[in-house]
């Protein structure tokens, strides 16, 4: 557990950053001590490989870095919770999500930070494609991030917004564990999310089967969402400005449901938090079915605390933290995620890919119960498990490209 106070832990992190002038770096895996050696890494030897893969791209896979590495791009518009702080801001965060990927996946990542302010994004973003075998999404404001994930998934390669399907996957994961200590049919749950950015809609869209296969996905009773203004619903005026909350309107809260938080959680059964600091009171807990199961994941400060929670009767309690139990974390889904899409050779990650990967997730948790419905966020075995179920997922839905027999 971690109880390094915050202040103290930012002066570290500063010293750190200074020490090292940054969290990563690039080395040649190759030997150039020699003429001989530079004649065959670089010119002229260089120009045969480069032949042979104007003859055939694919051959980039096989000789060039482009199957093991990942962009991890952003236009700094949502970074953390600092918001729209650009891309020179977001560097270190960026880079500090390439070393997860190294660390628990062994995939090279490098973060490609760009401004917010560009007009032509998308289309930057597709031209440096070629060098890598995926795209991670990061930090990009909604709506924004769902018309760029959209628009970059002809790319031939994996194109994934974490903040969006990691989330997903994981607070998958954790219900799903999190009915096996209650007792509960997840078909029959009742679920608030509070949030309707990237990470709520996304959760939204997966719990509730919106636009995925029935047959690998299991659809909730009923999902009501909630924002700054409150319930979503269909009647609400100017939801055709946004098209996405115009989809959550149309597709959850099926009894109707108006008002604020506190109208949304009565008797509901789940409460979801990817919004903001202490929106969620004990009263309101108290208004939900017994033995809740409360997800707040606002971060560093969630929607409620879990000394708080537990006293108003939650059942299990999970958050963003790592000093509380049942830590929600997209630190165990996107290195296997990633993993698993490269080694399919993937062209895309599939709903079934995502899917597999949460019940990979909780599978590691053989016997769950109320302070530990999730694996340890440091457990390397859970990045493993994940990549195969990812891959074979792949090969089953037709997007791999090659077996992890090839």
């Amino acid at each position: 557990m971690l109880t390094i106070p915050r202040e103290e832990l930012g002066q570290q992190s500063l010293a750190l950053h200074q020490r090292y002038r940054g969290k990563l770096e690039i080395r040649s895996k190759v030997p150039l001590r020699t003429k001989r050696d530079l004649a065959r890494a670089y010119t002229p030897g260089v120009a045969e490989v480069c032949r042979a893969i104007a003859k055939d791209p694919d051959l980039a896979y096989r000789y060039t870095l482009k199957g093991n590495t990942i962009a991890v791009v952003t236009d700094g518009s949502a970074v953390l919770g600092l918001g729209n702080i650009g891309g020179h801001a977001a560097i270190p965060v960026m880079e500090g999500k390439a070393a997860l990927f190294r660390e628990f996946a062994g995939i090279d990542a490098f973060p490609l930070c760009f401004e917010g302010y560009s007009t032509d994004f998308v289309d930057q973003v597709k031209n440096i494609a070629p060098v890598f075998g995926g795209i991670n999404l990061e930090d990009i404001a909604a709506p924004k991030c769902f018309e760029v994930e959209d628009a970059l998934q002809d790319l031939g390669i994996p194109v994934m917004h974490d903040d969006q399907h990691g989330t997903a996957i994981v607070v998958l994961a954790a219900l799903i564990n999190a009915c096996r200590v209650t007792r509960r049919t997840f078909e029959d749950l009742s679920i608030v999310i509070c949030g309707a950015g990237a990470a709520g809609y996304a959760i939204s869209r997966l719990l509730k089967c919106i636009g995925y296969d029935p047959a690998i996905c299991s659809t909730v009773r009923e999902i009501v969402v909630c924002d700054t203004q409150g319930i979503i619903h269909r009647g609400r005026k100017e939801l055709y400005r946004n098209k996405y909350k115009f989809i959550i309107a149309d597709e959850t809260n099926r009894s109707g449901r108006t008002g604020n938080l506190a109208d949304a959680v009565e008797g509901a059964d789940v409460f979801i938090g990817v919004s903001a600091p202490g929106l969620l009171t004990p009263a309101m807990i108290r208004r939900m079915n017994d033995d809740p199961i409360v997800f707040a994941m606002a971060n560093p400060v969630p929607e409620i605390m879990p000394e708080q929670a537990l006293s108003a009767g939650a059942a299990v309690i999970g958050t963003g933290r790592s000093d509380y139990p049942n830590q929600i974390n997209n630190v165990l889904s996107f290195p296997g995620v990633f993993r698993g899409a490269l080694d399919a050779r993937a062209t895309r990650i599939s709903d079934e890919m995502k899917v597999a990967a949460a019940h990979a997730i909780a599978g590691a948790v053989p016997e769950p119960r109320k302070d530990r419905i999730m694996p340890v966020i440091l457990d390397r075995s859970v990045t493993r498990s994940v990549a195969s179920a990812v891959r074979d997922a792949a090969v089953r839905s037709g997007i791999g490209r090659k077996t992890s027999t090839q």
